[in-house]
């Protein structure tokens, strides 16, 4: 069993800034990429931004130069500053990990974001 444990979402008004944070527990021995989807109202769900075990970075052309993803390693959590903050990034904000060598995907909860003045 794998658990994804997010915090962060909340209610921001437009330009302002929010911090996601998610923590990975139990069967995790070979986790090699942790980050974060989203899907707003009507919509399908998308990749905001991921990082590899290896340090590398991806990030959605919607969100480069706003959001930044970081991780900790020692404490299994991935963490995702969003900047800028506009209605356009209202959504639920699903954290991701991989893991093993067949890139085994699990999904935490989500956490509701809402820009919104």
């Amino acid at each position: 069993q794998v658990q994804l444990v997010e915090s962060g979402g909340g209610l921001v008004q437009p330009g302002g800034s929010l911090r996601l944070s998610c923590t990975a527990s139990g069967s995790i021995f070979g986790l090699n990429a942790m980050g974060w989807y989203r899907q707003a109202p009507g919509k399908e769900r998308e990749l905001v931004a991921f990082i590899t075990s290896s340090g590398s970075t991806n990030y959605a052309d919607s969100v480069k130069g706003r959001f930044t993803i970081s991780r900790d390693v020692a404490k299994n959590t991935v963490y995702l500053q969003m900047n800028s903050l506009s209605s356009e990034d209202t959504a639920v904000y699903y954290c991701w990990v991989r893991i093993g060598l067949a890139g085994m995907s699990y999904w935490g909860k989500g956490t509701l974001v809402t820009v919104s003045s």
